[in-house]
């Protein structure tokens, strides 16, 4: 199982799991964090984004993930003010030129994120901008993979763990996972070249009866991480409980700000609460975010699920599996249909 959603679609767009023996099979992880975006929070990121006193900023792919009523870009269409941005700073400037405005910034990521995220949050503390909060959705890798490990349908056997992730927070707290479960891992990059020698280390670790961590990417990971990153994420944030979509609560797997940084928390700030959500009934991305289905085996694929009209976030992002297959393996829709 790849983690990382760049990763399978690299694996996709260049055909590596169709290249590989018959004996190996690429399955999906929960590795797109606009896909374990929970319903709910999407239809606060509504809710907040609807009021005219405030500039939403996201990135574009959150845009069009459906809510349970309605996605950010029908927000944006009926007049909200909504903005695409690549980077918080670009929302902290926002907040600078606005100041009679409130600007919220959709804070969605694996730690990948959390660092820039964390230190537009610090930056805001020490200039006092009192109209700036983020939207907080972001999760952790580790109990999500601990997650999945303990479930009865689990049947992975290694883990190509998330390059970009492991360059901020290094690969030392995958070893416990290793060791606990007997799972070799190995941290790899992005490019076809270097998911093809993961996975070969990680057939050789099975073959070998070793359950280790290894690091394929040696070029941008070490053991330790960026560790000026994350003490600042430290300083900010806190573990806390959070709901993955397609998995539920999972303990302790995901950031909150923390106390002393309370005022820029948006859910706070907004008063913003939503009942607990549904998935379309016809919509199995739980099952694909699981790696027990392929995004072929869902019915709806590619006929009444498609990017322009999706029934799950999978379709929508760019790091989604269902986008993937859909991209580069439009010639499996009709026999998925």
């Amino acid at each position: 199982m790849e983690i990382c959603g760049g990763q399978t679609h690299t694996l996709m767009r260049y055909g590596i799991d169709d290249l590989l023996p018959k004996g190996v099979e690429l399955v999906h992880g929960p590795g797109c964090p606009v896909c374990v975006t929970p319903l709910e929070l999407l239809d606060q990121a509504v809710a907040i984004a609807s009021r005219p006193e405030v500039i939403f900023v996201s990135n574009g792919d959150m845009l069009r993930v459906p809510g349970s009523q309605k996605d950010l870009f029908q927000v944006k269409a009926a007049g909200g003010d909504v903005r695409i941005a690549y980077s918080p700073m670009e929302a902290l400037e926002l907040a600078r030129r606005h100041p009679e405005r409130e600007v919220v910034f959709f804070a969605v990521g694996f730690e990948t994120t959390a660092s820039a995220n964390a230190m537009s949050v610090w930056q805001a503390e020490r200039e006092g901008l009192k109209n700036f909060s983020i939207l907080v959705s972001h999760v952790l890798v580790p109990p999500a993979i601990r997650r999945l490990l303990n479930a009865r349908q689990n049947r992975v056997q290694g883990f190509i763990a998330p390059g970009h992730v492991c360059a901020v927070m290094g690969y030392g707290e995958y070893e416990d996972l290793a060791q606990k479960y007997k799972m070799p891992f190995v941290v790899a990059g992005f490019e076809p070249l270097d998911l093809l020698e993961g996975i070969r280390m990680l057939i050789v670790q099975l073959e070998e009866g070793r359950a280790e961590v290894e690091n394929q990417y040696v070029r941008s990971v070490t053991r330790q991480g960026n560790e000026l990153a994350r003490v600042r994420m430290d300083e900010v944030f806190e573990v806390a409980d959070r709901k993955w979509r397609g998995l539920g609560e999972i303990p302790q797997s995901g950031y909150a700000l923390r106390h002393s940084y309370a005022a820029f928390d948006a859910e706070l700030k907004f008063g913003v609460s939503t009942p607990h959500a549904e998935e379309a009934p016809d919509c199995i991305a739980a099952l694909i975010l699981q790696g027990q289905k392929k995004p072929v085996d869902c019915a709806a694929f590619g006929t009444r699920c498609t990017p322009d009209r999706p029934l799950g976030a999978p379709m929508v992002s760019s790091e989604g599996a269902c986008a993937a297959y859909y991209r580069y393996r439009r010639h499996t829709v009709a026999a998925a249909a």
